[in-house]
């Protein structure tokens, strides 16, 4: 998607942010990040129409009023702003740094356009404060970064009562490996490879937004034939996700014979990706101008093998769904409502589990969406129950998407010739529904046609408040479940 700019003054921004992001409207923040420094770049989109609007202000003395006082979805945008660019969002209600740790000098900004301290690593001269409950009786309990599985690492911080817990603080950062910097670092033509590596079982969604992003500032058509190639790798990735996700909800409910049953059908989606585009996680296969070239008969293939996977998936899905007292462990249990779900701009499965209809598929052009995009799959009850019934759904709509993308797959050429140098000047957008929901990539180009920021905003950077809200008030016992509910990511929010 193609932008324009519009520069307009700090007191217009906050008439327009406070009009578009009304408890009526159906509006959303997309991103607020700067590009040098001296300027907040602000992105609402417009699910309605299908459109993004892009402003850029400028700011005096490095910083400016807080919109999270009055916006809730701001708070972590306006935490990173200080992290990487040394914008202070005054007012702030929990004003803290959000990524870079005690490790890292106050004076380091990496994205700012500035030279960086030599010294700006092992100071340790930052600090970060908890959130203290105070009370007779109330207690913390530490968890992480390191847990004890294959996850990457976070912490939490419970504040408890009994087994009740009253507060959950998360704390992330610890895989921040300034992807976003490297992007404007690269050749461009090899830069898609670089944004694979954002979240690494999110690598072709990343790889399509970036193209996307690419191909908006180029202003060059890919071929109708990689449109479908490209939607069918993303919900291939899509199912992936989704069944092994599945599987970790028998998992932590004890049904070990639904864990391990998806983790082997997880396995033959992987192959479905392998045979599409050579890499079982379809890294290399997205690239601005087009995809790799994939034959009919490997279409044919892979339409043989989602028939089979879905015959496979019936019975097991199908156990978990019967079992009343799997049902009975996630009802009620890490519930948000879609009051606040709506005021923090929760997205994708969380989002979709409280009756928010927030599918990019439906709203924004990427490959064949909307055109083919599949219903939304809603549900109302905010629980664990309710975001499990979504991921099952999504499976079965992901199975029968790709059969019917494969079946209508035109003949012609895969990709497009694309020119040496990016113009000068110009902004790029990609929205794309991944697995977790709305990603997002901004680009915008200096006056020699390189690229001067590149903003990348994961689903999970969206997410991660509602596992804070979602376990007040429920049992330490809850929280693994919740989480895995969740299913988000840390490197995807920590880049």
């Amino acid at each position: 998607m193609k932008l324009e700019c519009q520069q307009i003054s700090f007191h217009e921004l906050q008439e327009r942010l406070n009009q578009a992001l009304s408890k009526t409207s159906e509006k959303r923040v997309g991103l607020l990040t700067s590009i040098t420094g001296g300027e907040l770049a602000t992105l609402i989109l417009s699910p309605k129409d299908g459109t993004a609007e892009l402003m850029l202000t400028a700011i005096e003395n490095n910083k400016f009023p807080s919109f999270s006082t009055r916006h809730a979805q701001f708070h972590w945008f306006e935490r990173a702003l200080f992290d990487f660019f040394g914008i202070v969002p005054d007012g702030h209600p929990r004003f803290k740094h959000l990524l870079l740790h005690e490790q890292y000098a106050q004076d380091f900004f990496p994205l700012r356009k500035i030279d960086l301290p030599a010294d700006f690593k092992n100071s340790l001269s930052r600090r970060y404060e908890y959130l203290e409950v105070k009370g007779e009786g109330v207690y913390e309990l530490p968890v992480g970064p390191i847990h004890a599985g294959v996850i990457e690492p976070g912490h939490f911080r419970f504040s408890c009562f009994g087994e009740t817990i009253v507060n959950l603080e998360i704390r992330l950062g610890w895989v921040h490996r300034g992807v976003e910097k490297r992007l404007t670092e690269v050749p461009w033509q090899k830069a898609h490879f670089v944004a694979e590596a954002a979240a690494s079982d999110s690598a072709l969604a990343n790889a399509f937004a970036h193209a996307i992003a690419i191909e908006s500032i180029l202003g060059i058509e890919i071929t109708e034939r990689a449109q479908y190639l490209r939607t069918i790798a993303l919900e291939i990735e899509r199912l992936a996700v989704h069944i092994i996700d599945v599987g970790g909800i028998g998992t932590d409910i004890g049904l070990l014979g639904i864990s391990s049953a998806m983790g082997r059908l997880r396995g033959k989606a992987l192959g479905l990706a392998d045979l599409l585009s050579g890499s079982r996680f379809l890294r290399g296969f997205i690239f601005p101008g087009g995809v790799r070239p994939v034959s009919d008969r490997k279409l044919s293939e892979i339409k043989a093998g989602i028939i089979a996977l879905k015959k496979e998936l019936t019975p097991v899905i199908q156990i978990l769904s019967d079992n009343q007292m799997a049902s009975e462990r996630m009802k009620d249990i890490g519930k948000l409502s879609k009051s606040l779900a709506h005021e923090f701009g929760m997205v994708g499965i969380i989002g979709k589990a409280c009756g928010i209809d927030c599918d990019t598929r439906q709203q924004f052009k990427h490959g064949k969406y909307p055109e083919l995009a599949p219903q939304t799959v809603l549900e109302s009850g905010g629980d664990i129950l309710a975001r499990t019934t979504v991921r099952i759904g999504e499976i079965w709509s992901s199975i029968e998407t790709i059969a019917k993308l494969v079946d209508a797959c035109p003949h012609g050429e895969e990709k497009v010739a694309t020119p040496e140098k990016l113009p000068a000047n110009a902004t790029g957008l990609g929205i794309v529904e991944a697995t977790r929901g709305e990603l997002i990539h901004l680009i915008f180009t200096d006056e020699e046609g390189k690229i001067s920021r590149y903003a990348i905003k994961d689903p999970s950077f969206d997410n991660w408040t509602a596992i804070s809200i979602a376990i007040r008030d429920n049992l330490i016992a809850d929280f693994p479940l919740c989480n895995k509910s969740m299913a988000l990511s840390y490197s995807g929010n920590d880049l």
